[in-house]
């Protein structure tokens, strides 16, 4: 027994039996009503640590790199059985276009022509990130920070793929007059993949310098997009045929801690891999008869 406020005395006992029979006459709720009751965007979606999204990057692969890879650029790849069927690798590519359609058809086309298809994390840059809602669809398409930490983690750690460009952002701003003339190598994701113990493969991409030239760029824009510069070159790809041609791996397991604190060492191999991707372009170049047939 209990007071009520006016005063009266209440049966607590009546009261607690009066709710446990109403809620065995309550009909029983299904876990898939409840569900609908739930607020959430995507309530079905698979993304990743890395805030990759499998239902986005299925939509844009489906609308965009689909109609890309087969229709427009008519993507040719040479050498797809040198990437690694598991376990983590670095390729390692050169990079062009004001807006670079590398990293996605090269992603594109281990996806559709390896015969164990496997998810590539694309290294993006820094300025792109701070751009409003750029960094966020690009986090969603699977791009990673380019950080030896990051790389670290996703070749060693998670056995992934990565795709790194070491021209850095000095190769997608060449001019036409320099197009397959690579740019300095960055020493930085070379060392991620010797501490990894990873396989570097090397890619080369023929097609894209003509796909998006640069024919010049704009210095006084720097300020609002943040950008080195901003390019000036067509407002939609134009339809240069893509050859990819992935080369053999460099085995990176043999590598002891007196290689990796050596500069030297590290300072050859980056040099090595640019060379002999430079080689491979000037070659592909040269057999090209058509820009745009190939």
């Amino acid at each position: 027994m209990s007071d009520d406020p006016d005063g009266s005395e209440v049966d607590t006992g009546a009261t607690v039996e009066l709710a446990l029979s109403d809620l065995e006459a309550a009909p029983a709720v299904r876990r898939s009503d409840l569900r609908d009751q739930l607020p959430g965007i995507e309530p079905e979606r698979h993304v990743t640590d890395w805030g990759r999204s499998e239902r986005v990057e299925g939509l844009v692969d489906r609308t965009v790199y689909d109609f890309f890879y087969r229709y427009w650029f008519r993507v040719v790849v040479e050498g797809i059985e040198n990437i690694p069927a598991d376990g983590g690798a670095l390729l390692v590519a050169n990079h062009s276009g004001a807006i670079p359609t590398d990293g996605p058809m090269i992603a594109k086309a281990v996806k559709e022509e390896h015969p164990r298809p496997r998810p590539v994390h694309l290294t993006s840059e820094r300025p792109f990130s701070g751009w409003p809602g750029v960094g966020m669809l690009l986090t969603k398409l699977g791009a990673v920070a380019a950080h030896p930490a990051n790389l670290h983690r996703l070749l060693f750690d998670e056995r992934q793929l990565v795709l790194v460009f070491p021209e850095g952002p000095g190769g997608s701003r060449k001019p036409v007059k320099e197009r397959y003339r690579l740019r300095r190598f960055d020493h930085a994701p070379i060392a991620a993949a010797l501490r990894s113990s990873a396989p570097i493969v090397p890619v080369a991409v023929l097609g894209a310098e003509e796909a998006l030239p640069v024919l010049a760029h704009v210095g006084p824009l720097r300020r609002l997009t943040h950008l080195p510069r901003v390019p000036v070159a067509p407002v939609f790809p134009l339809p240069a045929k893509f050859k990819i041609r992935f080369l053999e791996p460099v085995a990176t397991d043999e590598t002891d801690e007196l290689m990796l604190r050596d500069p030297e060492h590290l300072q050859t191999l980056t040099a090595d891999l640019r060379a002999l991707i430079q080689e491979n372009l000037l070659e592909m170049v040269a057999e090209r008869r058509s820009v745009w047939l190939g």
